[in-house]
């Protein structure tokens, strides 16, 4: 099915009791008939605890990235693990993306399902049974680009076998992660490792080695002068592979490819086969841009491909607090998109509230909701939610504390609403299956529709 055709169908999904907090009243309904009402998020029957994802800051944050990428030459490819969206996914190749990174081959079978033509896997896959799929899928599909990492010797030789046993026609590209130094996560921690990966690669017919790449954001205690230390290691071992002649069996750009300067990447480094130099989370990707500016020229063009994800819902806790912009404010702002809304269900003394909303509902790895509004049961009218706050989440409750100056204000009663402000995306998007999108008036205009 085409991509624009599979998610258009998302549209056509029936409204019951899997998606939480949807109308009752809306059973029976698709999902586009119901957007099309435009209901209030308030008083359209939507029940609590509800997230909403603003429409406004959504597209604000997709056409903030899409003018960094131009600026900067980068290529994009946001990781789609953050909110595992097609509907986002598609925006995002609207605004622009040359592709959606995954972590992990189930995340590539949605894409795939949903049309997605260029996926970067930023890990090692060794699953036989995942790389017996993605032979089939690349075996079946000339126009499908995939590339993902190896890391060690024992990696080649698995996926080898494995590829080799489905009888794979199109070698798989991959790069090698450079680690990002000891006590990182992933990744060859040594270029001479690297070197002895990149051999393995090129002893086998199933692999094709295309560029370099890691993860700066597991750099050890990161900072600006650390990270991009690392980022230079990475240069200069994509640099030294050129020079070994590693990538002379990549084709060099065709001088009749016309450039397209609307192409962040330039059009050889996108249409043809480009050295492939990748990098860049959520919370250096200035860093990114920095070094990745100096690469120098090298025997074939070179696709500098950024992989930043969580900017799309940005967030009220971690990724506002490192979010580059802060460094670079001249270059603009994020958005938080999520606002969660509950209601306080019962006051048990002063001081004390509870909400109808808990680690089900909210992230809470790196943070706890932050309580930004109160939206009165009686009138309707909202407030600053000062002096109240989150301080702790059972499976469904919300425990909440309220300082003197709440108590002395217009007070929290039960029945009324608390909007939350909520930290880590992809902990946020992993609990919602179908979100309503909603502006800024409360009109929800549409639903985004999440997977796994």
């Amino acid at each position: 099915m085409a991509a624009d055709n599979a998610v258009a169908g998302l549209a056509h999904e029936q409204v019951d009791h899997r998606f939480k907090a949807l109308p009752p009243d809306a059973e029976g309904l698709t999902v586009g008939a119901l957007a099309a009402e435009r209901r209030s998020l308030f008083t359209g029957g939507f029940t609590t605890p509800v997230l909403a994802l603003s429409a406004e800051s959504v597209e604000h944050n997709l056409a903030l990235m899409e003018r960094y990428s131009a600026q900067h030459q980068l290529a994009f490819a946001p990781h789609g693990k953050t909110s595992m969206s097609p509907q986002l996914f598609e925006r995002q190749l609207a605004h622009g993306a040359w592709g959606i990174t995954a972590a992990v081959p189930t995340q590539v079978r949605v894409y795939r399902a949903f049309g997605i033509q260029r996926i970067f896997l930023a890990n090692e896959v060794v699953d036989a049974a995942a790389l017996r799929w993605l032979a089939g899928e690349l075996n079946a599909d000339p126009g499908f680009r995939f590339i993902c990492y190896v890391d060690s010797t024992r990696g080649v030789e698995l996926m080898d076998e494995a590829l080799s046993a489905a009888g794979a026609t199109r070698p798989v590209d991959v790069v090698i992660e450079l680690g990002a130094g000891d006590g990182a996560r992933t990744g060859a921690r040594t270029e001479a490792e690297c070197a002895a990966i990149a051999d393995a690669v090129e002893a086998v017919p199933t692999l094709r080695l295309v560029g370099v790449a890691g993860y700066e954001g597991e750099v050890p205690e990161a900072d600006s002068a650390r990270v991009e230390a690392w980022l230079r290691r990475l240069v200069a071992l994509t640099v030294e592979f050129d020079k070994a002649g590693r990538f002379a069996h990549l084709s060099p750009a065709d001088p009749a490819d016309p450039s397209d300067p609307a192409d962040p990447a330039g059009a050889a480094a996108s249409a043809s086969d480009a050295i492939v130099l990748s990098a860049g989370g959520s919370a250096w990707f200035d860093a990114v841009a920095n070094v990745f500016a100096e690469v120098p020229e090298l025997s074939r063009p070179v696709l500098k491909l950024l992989r930043s994800g969580a900017y799309v819902s940005h967030d009220d806790g971690r990724y506002r607090h490192l979010t580059p912009f802060n460094r670079v404010p001249e270059e603009g702002a994020l958005q938080p998109s999520f606002r969660l809304w509950a209601q306080v269900v019962s006051r048990p003394a002063p001081g004390q509230a509870f909400l109808n909303a808990g680690k089900r509902d909210a992230a809470y790895d790196l943070d706890l909701p932050m309580a930004q509004v109160v939206r009165s049961a009686r009138t309707g009218a909202e407030r600053p939610a000062t002096g109240i706050t989150v301080s702790g989440l059972s499976d469904q409750h919300a425990w909440v504390k309220t300082d003197a100056s709440a108590e002395s204000a217009a007070g929290l009663e039960v029945g009324d609403w608390v909007g939350m402000g909520l930290s880590h995306p992809c902990t946020v998007f992993d609990k919602w299956q179908l979100i309503p999108l909603v502006e800024a008036d409360g009109t929800v205009v549409d639903f985004i529709r999440t997977f796994f």
